[in-house]
């Protein structure tokens, strides 16, 4: 294992414990298929990102950033569920990166891959990463509490508007991360398959946290070691480990 592939996957493991972190949030919040349409909201800053000679990760974190806001605008205004906001905005931004991506990187668009040891990616990948997780550790009492009563969470002083916000800024942080190992076609898995493998192995929400961070990891770090010894596309070949944890852990699952 060369040295450019061992430093690609300590941001890499990075990004995979904040997935399986924040994961757990939205499995709990019922954002399951949201977490898969949000990803989809990069392709348009890909495509043109891709079109214009511009860095894609850049293109694909404005998009989402400002998809995120959008989605956060509209559920305070009309009281729409979120993941129904989310669907339609999915939807229109698959359109219209579809319509702007050039047709030879669809596939990097969609698939990802890592494609080279930059040290300003790795510096700045593995910050964010870092900051997510702290985030949601900071956050998590806050947000368990906004999920059983957001009442309650009211009458404790905490804004429900706010939190919502939050999670949405961290849930389109982790998924810019994703980017360029998974592509936008399979970051919401990394988010979602860990955290539902960790529900079903988990006694409380402490052990769910961390069980879905491992899953998460084992999942990266095995499928960058297959991809780079066998020559397998790294998306897939991550998300198919993640699966089949997932199936394993129905084994284990809690009556």
């Amino acid at each position: 294992m060369n040295n450019e592939l061992i430093l690609n996957l300590i941001p890499a493991i990075l990004l995979a414990f904040a997935s399986g972190m924040v994961g757990v949030f939205a499995l709990m919040r019922r954002m399951s298929l949201a977490a898969d349409a949000m990803s989809h909201i990069a392709l348009p800053g890909l495509g043109l990102a891709f079109l214009y000679g511009i860095n894609p990760l850049i293109g694909g974190a404005a998009t989402l950033l400002l998809g995120a806001l959008l989605i956060w605008k509209m559920e305070g205004k009309t009281k729409i569920p979120t993941e129904t906001i989310i669907g339609v905005v999915f939807s229109l931004s698959l359109a219209i990166g579809s319509l702007v991506t050039p047709k030879e990187d669809l596939i990097d668009a969609l698939f990802g891959g890592v494609s080279g040891f930059s040290l300003g990616i790795f510096v700045a990948t593995s910050i964010l990463a870092l900051v997510i997780i702290a985030a949601v550790l900071f956050l998590k009492n806050k947000f368990i509490l906004q999920m059983i009563s957001p009442d309650l969470a009211t009458v404790a002083g905490l804004k429900n508007n706010f939190l919502n916000l939050c999670f949405l800024l961290i849930f389109a942080a982790t998924i810019i991360l994703g980017l360029n190992f998974l592509g936008a076609l399979l970051t919401g898995s990394l988010i979602i398959i860990p955290a539902a493998a960790a529900k079903n192995m988990s006694w409380n929400i402490n052990s769910m946290l961390l069980i879905a961070a491992l899953v998460a990891a084992f999942s990266v770090g095995t499928g960058m070691f297959l991809s780079f010894k066998l020559g397998l596309v790294l998306g897939p070949t991550v998300i198919i480990l993640a699966g089949v944890i997932f199936f394993l852990s129905l084994v284990f699952r809690k009556s």
